[in-house]
């Protein structure tokens, strides 16, 4: 079964200090962070908690639109004209159910990761998720 990570289109409104984003296919789902970066963090879990919700209430989620279709909406385009900026977030869902994998990975980062993972408290899985998730995050 192939996975991809599902990405929306979010809003960010431009404004130095203290930015806001809004996601137009998640109707309610906002956050804030004192920077860009932070603001995109703040984002995917945003993303991923309404997800959560609408999932728990037994919804669908709604399927993301194209970065042309959400210029098309008036909202946004107002948005857009004001300053704001546009910007693609992950949504990751963790299911709680792990899956094994077969990784074949270089024996000495294989090592290293093992180090890491020992010096953070954590097992190799953990930390390949976590190194995983950060990944996704930062690259979107």
């Amino acid at each position: 079964m192939k996975t991809s990570v599902t990405r929306y289109v979010v809003v960010v409104d431009g404004k130095p200090g203290t930015y806001g984003m809004y996601v137009p296919d998640m109707p309610g789902c906002t956050s804030m962070g004192n920077t860009i970066a932070e603001l995109l963090v703040n984002a995917q879990e945003a993303l991923q908690l309404w997800a959560e919700d609408v999932l728990a209430s037994k919804e669908r989620l709604p399927k993301p639109r194209s970065i042309e279709a959400i210029r098309k909406d008036a909202e946004v385009a107002r948005d857009l004209a004001e300053g704001g900026v546009l910007a693609f977030v992950p949504l990751v869902i963790e299911t709680g159910r792990p899956a094994k994998a077969n990784l074949s990975l270089d024996a000495g980062l294989l090592a290293a990761i093992d180090d890491a993972a020992a010096a953070r408290g954590l097992t190799r899985s953990a930390f390949l998720a976590s190194a995983a998730r950060e990944k996704i995050a930062a690259e979107g």
